[in-house]
């Protein structure tokens, strides 16, 4: 479902993580490049309150996706991904207008019908092994500079990735949570309030499997 001049995606704040103070003074931090919107609970109208998380991630990667590619197609809108994934015979008809969820597979599905973009997804077998597949993720953000789309089965919050900070001691990734409720005024605001921020990696369930979507869609800087 495509969005006209004038509607919505007019007021959505752009790039929400930028200016944010890395955790630690030592480290190396490492961001996705290029620009996108912050989409989240009830930007459009829809109360998706509670089932939404993944579409408004995945809505997310494709505002990225469509500034780096100059796409002319519009970002989807969650009845719009719903009836993709229908034409893809992953879900079943009565899948449109739904309360279902969706993951990290769903995500890849998508990516590749709409764009063309094809994704790799890292599958972390529990929260604490999560510092293992770090250098992955760093390694993701300098070639392909995509947000990542995250979320696992016990904790049930999509959310999406958009930068690494890792020190010989500590890991952490920066988080852009989809949960926010109301108008966002500016980035420093989210930021304030927890909606954008920084998690240690000791901090996400230790006993939920994640899965880790990686759009590989190179970005090219103008």
């Amino acid at each position: 479902m495509a969005s006209g001049p004038g509607d919505y995606t007019e007021h959505l704040l752009q790039n929400v993580h930028e200016d944010i103070v890395p955790p630690t003074t030592d480290g190396t931090t490492t961001l996705i490049q290029g620009s996108y919107q912050y989409y989240h609970y009830g930007c459009d109208g829809l109360n998706d309150r509670g089932w939404g998380c993944g579409y408004r991630t995945l809505q997310t990667i494709c505002s990225w996706i469509v500034d780096t590619m100059r796409h002319s197609s519009a970002v989807p809108s969650i009845l719009a991904i719903q009836q993709v994934l229908i034409h893809l015979e992953d879900k079943p008809s009565n899948f449109v207008g739904s309360r279902d969820w969706i993951g990290s597979f769903e995500v890849c599905l998508v990516l590749d019908h709409l764009y063309g973009v094809l994704s790799k997804i890292i599958h972390v077998t529990k929260g604490s092994d999560l510092h293992h597949h770090i250098p992955s993720l760093v390694e993701h953000f300098n070639k392909y500079g995509s947000p990542l789309m995250m979320g696992g089965d016990q904790d049930c919050s999509a959310k999406a990735v958009v930068g690494v900070h890792s020190s010989d001691s500590d890991t952490y990734l920066l988080i852009v949570d989809p949960h926010y409720i109301g108008k966002a005024r500016n980035c420093h605001e989210l930021q304030k309030m927890g909606w954008v921020k920084w998690q240690h990696t000791n901090e996400f369930v230790h006993g939920s499997f994640y899965n880790i979507c990686l759009p590989q869609l190179v970005h090219r800087k103008c």
